[in-house]
């Protein structure tokens, strides 16, 4: 029986409030359970709200608010308008998870990227977790108690690159930037930020790799993966910590893949 609760009942206000971007499938809805699951409240963004609800119906137990909200993280207006709404229900937030992110076209040599392509990922990927962590960063800044956590969704390619993505690299790197940047102007107020770099975590987007992903060698090569689910209890971890502790960059990877040989 599935207990988890939708935005038309009634939050008793003691429960923590999440935010994750890209919750619709894949790590995004894997985090989404786990936080559900454990009770959590959880605002669920994305662009296509019947897969928002499928991650909602899968926590069955817990008893935490989902609330899906339709929102395209490159759009400002978008992004303006989903923490409205997570400030309207909720009252505040204590977790975004910056997870929305897009490859773009793989296996695409640098000198053959459509600049259109290099748009897409840059506005996903870093445009996009910067209006989402502007936006958490400015509601825990001024919400009572003050403070929150941001947890960013890095990669290995936030370290080490694969062959022909230069653009969701680039990206990758940046981000890091960014939750440096982001943690130390936080402290003042009580915003822990953080990032998880993922490599290989089984899903819809990762299928290819088990069939086949090109080597730094020129290789084609299967390569391990991981359960999701993993993934998900990490980022729990690390969100469940008290504010004056922070997992500032963890690296959570399928034990075999030829991450550390890369190159």
């Amino acid at each position: 029986m599935n207990t988890v609760r939708t935005a038309a009942e009634e939050n008793t206000g003691a429960q923590k409030v999440a935010l994750v971007t890209g919750a619709g499938s894949g790590i995004g809805r894997a985090v989404t359970v786990e936080l559900l699951a454990a009770g959590w409240s959880v605002a669920l963004a994305g662009r296509r709200v019947e897969t928002l609800e499928e991650t909602a119906a899968q926590a069955s137990a817990g008893g935490g608010t989902a609330l899906p909200v339709r929102a395209d993280v490159s759009r400002p207006e978008d992004v303006a308008a989903l923490f409205d709404a997570v400030r309207d229900r909720f009252g505040r937030l204590d977790l975004l998870f910056n997870n929305a992110g897009t490859f773009g076209p793989g296996g695409v040599p640098v000198e053959e990227l459509p600049y259109e392509a290099w748009r897409h990922v840059v506005d996903t990927n870093l445009n996009g977790a910067f209006l989402c962590a502007q936006a958490a960063y400015r509601q825990m800044k001024e919400q009572e108690p003050q403070g929150g956590r941001i947890i960013n969704n890095g990669s290995i390619s936030a370290h080490t690159p694969r062959p022909h993505s230069v653009a969701y690299t680039a990206t990758k790197h940046a981000l890091t930037g960014l939750t440096k940047s982001l943690s130390l102007d936080g402290r003042p107020y009580g915003i822990a930020v953080g990032q998880i770099d993922i490599g290989n975590a089984a899903t819809d987007m990762t299928a290819g790799m088990r069939t086949g992903a090109l080597q730094a060698d020129g290789r084609t090569a299967p390569e391990p993966v991981m359960d999701v689910a993993d993934v998900a209890r990490t980022v729990r971890h690390m969100a469940e910590l008290p504010l004056e502790a922070n997992v500032q960059f963890a690296t959570v990877m399928a034990t075999a893949m030829p991450y550390v040989g890369r190159g």
